[in-house]
């Protein structure tokens, strides 16, 4: 029987190229898998893109798109949320699960939502808000500029937090590429949650700075609450890259997730 198709929603400032790495490694051991380029994301590194910063709404109308596309190949989906992608992630996917779309004599459909060390708030919270919980010494530095657009002003000290279990001198390369996001998908709160009725996966890292075990355990235990039933949960010794730092532990989670 054919697993499901996987679709990985990157963090903020983060392209699927970031990714790609991992990518190769999951469809050598037989998965399909790739990403989407969040609206939220510039183009280039250290830029934004023309027009109004886009929201966290259409991050999420953008992965309910892919969603809607792959289920309409007649593929189950799972969609992995990494860092504030757990935000949209929660927002996206509404009338798409497999369950949904049977009714409508459809096949294929959304089967599962997998979080890898991220932001998730409840109803009427938003990225800023789960982030208020992270220790000022861990706060990531992220300056907002005029344009609505921010930008990691200092990438070393964003990668001493982001990358704490890796190469300073890579992380801070890797962060000089990173691509502006836009400041106000941060505020915007959460109006739906496909978490609670769809089955959910959780990649806890334990060593992240950026979002602490205990803030990551504490959107396992809404999630939880919400749903009315068990998270799956794998916990690993890693930062908040870990698709850099522990790639070995990331791929075998991607690889071992199913509907």
């Amino acid at each position: 029987m054919t697993k499901p198709t996987i679709v990985l929603v990157p963090g903020s400032f983060a392209v699927p190229e970031l990714y790609n790495p991992i990518f190769d490694a999951v469809r050598q051991r037989g998965r399909e898998i790739g990403g989407v380029h969040l609206p939220s994301v510039g183009l280039k590194p250290r830029e934004g893109r023309p027009g109004n910063p886009p929201t966290m709404y259409d991050d999420a109308e953008h992965i309910s798109k892919e969603i809607e596309r792959l289920s309409d190949e007649g593929k189950d989906v799972i969609v992995i949320g990494h860092s504030y992608g757990g935000v949209p992630v929660s927002q996206s996917g509404k009338g798409l699960s497999k369950e949904e779309r049977q009714k409508q004599g459809k096949s294929g459909g959304l089967v599962r939502l997998a979080y890898l060390t991220c932001l998730v708030p409840g109803l009427g919270g938003s990225a800023r808000d789960v982030l208020a919980d992270v220790p000022d010494e861990h706060k990531v530095e992220m300056k907002v500029l005029d344009s609505g657009w921010m930008v990691h002003d200092n990438p070393e000290s964003t990668a001493r937090i982001c990358f704490s279990l890796g190469d300073l001198e890579e992380g801070t390369a890797i962060v000089k590429t990173f691509p502006m996001h836009s400041a106000v998908s941060f505020v915007n709160p959460l109006t739906y949650a496909r978490f609670t009725d769809v089955p959910c996966s959780y990649l806890l890292c334990e060593q992240d700075l950026c979002i602490p075990a205990s803030v990551q355990k504490a959107g396992i235990d809404m999630i939880e609450k919400e749903s009315g039933r068990k998270v799956d949960v794998t916990s690993i010794y890693a930062d908040h890259i870990p698709n850099v730092t522990s790639p070995k532990e990331t791929i075998d989670w991607i690889v071992g997730l199913d509907a």
